[in-house]
């Protein structure tokens, strides 16, 4: 009976996907955007939406519900490697299915948190403080864990291995309907929760995820066009030999010692910590150059127009070329955006920033899905692309912290944005002059 299930969810089950009228692929992208869209709620802007009402119940101050965010934050990033061993064994529609049910159930645990501290609390004789705690980091590790981390994965890798020759379109267009979902994202959340409050919210959202999307990924997830007798790009067989990818697979262990995917791992890495940072202080950082609350908001729609533009276009260039140069480019726009950020007293530090963070953020969802399936291959893509997002997990953990030491000590975030600048700029030297002998031009 194990076997059968097994069989089942690594096949064509419950329906053959090559008798649709339209290659599949098309399919598989619809499910990988709303895969994407389904981890909302371990998403930083998912979760922060809540944490007045945390403060409220938990009896935690915002320092230590801070806290407990980056424990979880931090715990999660841990264990994203070993969950992309097991994406490469178990396949896309397993871990698809896995993720949503253990984020749903996350979420549920997250809206009884306090009625479950209150109890221990009383049952023990504890503060309430101490006893949600423990109980808030848990529930972020699992929401970090089973959204940003597994489900993320899981939703990008599926769709890369169905389109080859079209692979960066596709990843562009999900990236535009992504940007665009991830922006409302807060907007429908706080509709939720004058609807039906912050408790009915998180339950609506545990079984929008945790049941609807689970059930949505079960019956629609392929794991790999072969298994529905199908080939990527809904290719002819004798297409398939002319335009097949026939990149080697590299092991995890490989690519650990290989210099190339850790400037790429890197390079990704300090914009997570960088740009987690700005959006977490973003009133304070605007504040601090003299500049209004509603500036400081007022700087995310134009970032995101770039931002969006820039990845679709990025994404139907990395077609046709080889990756490197996108890397260089990106780079020396975060780089620009940096310097933005400190002449942020000025009119031109502002646009410096939405168009250099705008470009750069563009460009790093074009590399974040391309990157390490056109250097390694797919075999592995689990455990390479897992070990990448633990990486950037942690760096997005810290990026907060560190930009408020910066202020702590140095008495100005700008501290912090010219260790990031320096940083950008050695990484920038030393991808401009390291060769990448797997960087191809595809179809080459």
């Amino acid at each position: 009976m194990k076997q059968s299930i097994n069989d089942a969810l690594q096949g064509d089950w419950p329906f053959r996907s090559a008798r649709l009228p339209i290659f599949y692929g098309w399919v598989i992208l619809f499910l990988s955007t709303l895969g994407f869209l389904m981890s909302v709620p371990g998403q930083t802007m998912g979760m922060a939406v809540f944490a007045d009402a945390f403060i409220d119940v938990t009896g935690l101050s915002r320092t230590q519900l801070s806290t407990t965010y980056l424990i979880g934050t931090l715990g999660s990033a841990f264990l994203l490697t070993r969950a992309g061993r097991w994406y490469d064994y178990l396949g896309a529609r397993t871990m698809l299915v896995a993720s949503s049910l253990l984020l749903g159930l996350m979420v549920l645990f997250l809206s009884i948190v306090d009625l479950i501290a209150g109890g221990i609390a009383n049952l023990l004789g504890f503060s309430l403080a101490l006893v949600s705690f423990p109980l808030m980091a848990l529930g972020y590790f699992g929401v970090r864990f089973a959204g940003q981390g597994v489900l993320t994965n899981a939703s990008r890798n599926i769709l890369l291995v169905w389109f080859e020759r079209r692979r960066g379109l596709v990843s562009g267009v999900r990236g535009v309907f992504v940007s665009l979902g991830f922006s409302i994202a807060p907007l429908v959340i706080a509709w939720l929760m004058d609807s039906a409050g912050w408790r009915g919210a998180l339950f609506w959202m545990a079984a929008i995820v945790g049941l609807g999307f689970a059930l949505i990924a079960l019956l629609l997830a392929r794991n790999h066009p072969s298994s529905s007798g199908l080939l990527a790009d809904g290719q002819h067989a004798d297409e398939a030999r002319t335009n097949s990818d026939d990149t080697p697979s590299l092991t995890v262990a490989q690519a650990r010692r290989d210099i190339v995917f850790w400037i790429y791992a890197l390079s990704l890495s300090i914009h997570a910590l960088f740009g987690t940072a700005v959006v977490f202080h973003i009133v304070a950082i605007f504040d601090a150059a003299g500049r209004s609350r509603a500036e400081a908001f007022a700087y995310f729609i134009p970032q995101a127009v770039v931002s969006v533009t820039t990845n679709l276009i990025g994404s139907t260039l990395a077609d046709h070329m080889r990756l490197k140069p996108l890397l260089l480019v990106m780079l020396a726009a975060f780089i620009c955006g940096a310097w933005g950020l400190v002449h942020l007293t000025e009119t031109w530090g502002f646009w410096l920033l939405v168009t250099g963070f705008g470009f750069g953020g563009g460009l790093w969802g074009v590399l974040s899905n391309l990157v390490f399936i056109r250097h390694y291959g797919a075999l592995h893509l689990g455990e390479i692309s897992g070990l990448n997002t633990s990486l950037t997990v942690t760096a997005s953990a810290i990026g907060p912290v560190f930009f408020s030491l910066a202020l702590d000590y140095f008495g100005t975030f700008n501290a912090a944005a010219y260790a990031c600048i320096a940083g950008l700029l050695g990484l920038l030297l030393v991808a401009a002059m390291v060769k990448q002998p797997r960087d191809r031009k595809p179809g080459l």
